[in-house]
């Protein structure tokens, strides 16, 4: 986002200027806010380039905090002085971590008790019956809104809780025992906080990502009318479920790489990456994808933490 200037950047795959066009264009002197949404871990150098120019980042690309997340919060100037969360100088865009970002405005880190991200469950969390190695890809794409395929699948295998524990364990500074995953198929509740004193905190609305993009945009302000008011209606069926962790063994497979670190959680995210595309070109069964992200993380021998390291655990 730029105040004097629109700078459009456009690029594919293997074009040898895209990355050094997109750092011009994020460490530009007119430039004071950064959107990252720039898909997969070439992000991450972008991302890190912004914030050592001193740019606000909105971050909406999950694998910069997955991949990077010690690096990523290390560079941010705000955390790097001890900030609260809304100071950090990071603005989360996803809907969970701008729900838990909007519930931590004020608060102080010591108070909170723990995080509980709020998942759909995708198509097959409530029917137990059905065999996951036999689920097609439209089943598996059978969602009640448009989010790509990638993002589909992962909401299916409910890896992507687990790609967001990790990127809350990083942005909230809260430990990865201290993020729950609950099963709230209506979606209002984006995610909550409770705290010490036995309260809980929750953002609430319409599954509608122009809410987390105003949100993050207009900081510490808020946009009019961003999208419809929620119907106080809407409210009076809220349902939550334990996740099946023995079926759905991602958020702990997540949990885990976060644990031990050196290079793993890159390759979680990178492996999974591949195993849904697989997948997605009916070379996998669904039910495989997960045990092929475990088996890689088995396979990795670890690594450092530097830049260099990462990038070179995500190609591996």
């Amino acid at each position: 986002v730029n105040r004097h200037a629109q700078h459009v950047v456009q690029g594919r795959a293997g074009d040898p200027d895209f990355d050094a066009r997109v750092e011009a264009m994020v460490t530009d002197p007119r430039c004071d806010l950064v959107v990252v949404a720039i898909p997969s871990a070439r992000a991450l150098t972008a991302t890190l380039a912004a914030l050592h120019a001193g740019k606000e980042v909105a971050l909406a690309t999950k694998e910069v905090l997955v991949m990077g997340g010690s690096l990523v919060m290390s560079a941010s100037p705000g955390r790097a002085n001890g900030s609260l969360p809304e100071d950090s100088g990071i603005r989360p865009i996803d809907s969970e971590h701008s729900a838990i970002w909007q519930c931590l405005w004020g608060e102080r880190r010591e108070h909170v008790r723990r995080i509980v991200l709020t998942a759909s469950g995708g198509p097959f969390w409530a029917h137990d019956q059905v065999d996951l190695d036999s689920v097609t890809v439209e089943q598996a794409l059978n969602h009640r809104w448009s989010m790509g395929p990638k993002v589909t699948v992962d909401s299916a295998t409910l890896m992507n809780k687990g790609l967001e524990l990790i990127e809350a364990h990083h942005l909230f500074g809260v430990g990865l025992d201290q993020i729950a995953v609950v099963i709230h198929p209506q979606s209002i509740v984006h995610s909550m906080v409770e705290f010490i004193d036995g309260s809980l905190k929750a953002q609430l609305g319409r599954p509608d990502m122009r809410l987390p993009i105003a949100v993050a945009l207009s900081f510490p302000d808020r946009l009019a009318d961003a999208v419809p008011a929620t119907s106080i209606h809407e409210l009076s069926r809220l349902e939550f479920h334990d996740l099946d962790e023995k079926r759905f063994p991602a958020v702990d497979l997540a949990r885990e790489a976060a644990r031990t670190g050196h290079g793993r959680p890159a390759v979680l995210n990178a492996a999974n990456e591949a195993a849904v595309n697989a997948f997605l070109a009916g070379d996998l069964p669904f039910g495989r994808i997960i045990p092929a992200v475990e088996s890689a993380l088995q396979a990795f021998q670890g690594c450092g933490d530097s830049l260099d390291e990462i990038l070179e655990a995500d190609r591996w």
